[in-house]
């Protein structure tokens, strides 16, 4: 491509013209804002230690009551984008918040869509829009777009997940907030378990549900047995990996973020095509090493790391006796709508 005109060509008194009428000339930029062939990439290959985390996020606990936090949370924030940004990438962002036994994060809703993945503990739950949703490792919980939540905690052991959020590009869009509300009243509990068995789902009277989001928890030993059958079906199968989606028409379960479970078999190295999205790659069970843009990070249990797109990744299970679960996340949802989603073999 032919080298453009610098911004310092210009006369001063040419630019100091287009200052004050608000006017920016775009050839001495465009490379910056179009570069040749593959985006300017900020997210950088970034990992979070769980047991190196995990002490820190126990001390906010004692530090900071959950009146004074409202949600108390340790960010997962990704150098490339600076830590004052917060976010693990350019449309995603990553939380790891801690609730103590007897507490209470009180209810509210905001604009960002979020997921909640169970990292330790029991006897917690989440309410959604009057639906109870009790939390235990691996579970996924989703709390969309402007749907009421609260969480609550009736165990002995401090419980924590890992929030992932739409909220860099709701931010962005200066569309974000939250709304205070007051404490919820459970009117269900179980839903899911409509939607327990493929193919079948509740019609009654021949009607289908409506809903936007018809299920809001999708629980890990439901997740793991699938993923576990189909290893056992399909030894042939090049990825055993499942979609979190939406039981009544199969799309994704939000509508920016997608996300699935993969399980690696013992011993078993997977070698993904570079994608346009970045990725975020969550142990749940086992161990992976995840290796990507020069870098290579080894996940233990409830370890984190968040790889740029536009890369190829490969991932080895570092068990020759044991199979890897690993939590997958990407704004490939939000690309597809954009028309700008790729797939680079």
């Amino acid at each position: 491509m032919n080298e453009l005109g610098r911004l310092e060509d210009l006369p001063e008194d040419y630019r100091a013209a287009l200052t004050e009428k608000n006017l920016v000339p775009l050839w001495p930029s465009l490379r910056s804002v179009l570069p040749p062939e593959k985006p300017a990439i900020r997210t950088q290959p970034t990992c979070w230690s769980y047991q190196g985390l995990r002490p820190l996020l126990m001390r906010a606990g004692e530090l900071t009551p959950i009146e004074k936090a409202e949600r108390r949370v340790l960010v997962l924030a990704n150098p490339g984008h600076g830590l004052e940004k917060m976010q693990a990438s350019s449309t995603i962002y990553l939380g790891m918040q801690l609730l103590q036994p007897g507490e209470w994060a009180p209810s509210h809703r905001h604009t960002p869509n979020a997921v909640r993945m169970i990292v330790e503990g029991d006897g917690a739950y989440t309410t959604v829009e009057g639906e109870k949703c009790p939390m235990s490792r691996g579970d996924l919980i989703l709390t969309p777009s402007g749907m009421w939540h609260e969480h609550g905690h009736d165990g002995d052991e401090p419980v924590v997940w890992l929030d992932v959020l739409d909220l860099p590009i709701v931010y962005y869009c200066e569309a974000s907030y939250v709304t205070a509300g007051k404490a919820q009243t459970v009117a269900t509990e179980g839903v899911e378990q409509d939607y327990q068995r493929g193919g079948v789902l509740p019609a009654p009277m021949f009607s289908r549900s409506r809903a936007t989001f018809p299920m809001l928890r999708y629980p890990w030993a439901d997740v793991r047995r699938t993923l576990e059958s189909i290893a056992a079906r399909r030894p042939e199968i090049e990825a055993v990996q499942v979609a979190y989606v939406n039981p009544e028409n199969g799309h994704d379960c939000q509508r920016i973020l997608g996300y699935s479970a993969l399980m690696l078999r013992p011993g078993e190295r997977l070698e993904m095509p570079a994608r346009s999205t970045a990725m975020v790659f969550h142990q749940i069970e086992g161990g992976t090493e995840v290796a990507a843009a020069g870098r290579s990070f080894r996940l233990a249990d409830a370890d984190t790391c968040c790889i740029p797109g536009y890369e190829p990744i490969a991932l080895q299970n570092l068990a020759a006796d044991q199979p890897s679960f690993v939590f997958i996340a990407d704004d490939a949802p939000l690309q597809k709508k954009l028309g700008v989603y790729e797939i680079r073999n």
